[in-house]
């Protein structure tokens, strides 16, 4: 086999695998833009977590075929997720302008709960998480027929975190092959039993 080969196949080999942050860890705290039914905040992870629990689920792209499903799916279920006094927040690296419609949209968010920015990908970054960056003009068209203007796309990962800021889960779409829907399904029953537990 030829030496240029091995070695390359050796120094692949030899880098770290990116894992999502895990059980147990520490959940990055953060700031961001966010939009809620069409209108902009800033949405603060520690102020969040002071009400309960947080699903934080990041995304590839608004408006695009798994993750129209995966809101419509939080969103469906919000009023679950709210009677086990958890916080839902959606990230991607969606400019504040796409999260406006995406989040007043009655077929996906539905104005049910916020989506934050994350243009560079710090936030998804700070999870551990892969942050793939697309070169050149936008040539891909979304669900509505307009061109996918972000610059990057952050893998579909979901965390629930305890009110102390503790990751309790990680589902991974790319690892855990779970599909866009079972996020809001498998987030919901993981808070649901945290809520019975404390009572």
């Amino acid at each position: 086999m030829n030496r240029c080969l091995i070695a390359t196949l050796a120094a692949v080999v030899a880098l770290p695998a990116m894992a999502a942050l895990q059980p147990g860890d520490k959940a990055p705290n953060f700031k961001a833009k966010a939009s809620l039914a069409g209108k902009t905040f800033e949405f603060s992870l520690a102020a969040a977590l002071k009400k309960g629990p947080v699903v934080l689920y990041f995304y590839p792209a608004a408006f695009t075929g798994g993750c129209n499903v995966e809101a419509h799916a939080f969103a469906e279920n919000q009023e679950k997720f709210g009677a086990a006094h958890t916080t839902i927040i959606g990230v991607s690296g969606d400019s504040i302008e796409r999260l406006n419609a995406f989040s007043a949209d009655p077929q996906y968010c539905a104005g049910k709960f916020p989506v934050a920015s994350d243009p560079e990908g710090a936030i998804g970054k700070s999870f551990d998480l892969k942050v793939t960056v697309r070169e050149g003009a936008p040539s891909y068209k979304d669900s509505r027929g307009q061109l996918l203007d972000n610059k990057i796309g952050i893998e579909r990962t979901t965390f629930v975190i305890t009110p102390d800021g503790r990751i309790v889960a990680t589902l991974s779409s790319a690892e855990d092959k779970i599909k866009p829907t079972e996020h809001a399904e498998k987030s919901l029953a993981l808070v649901q039993d945290m809520a019975t537990a404390k009572r």
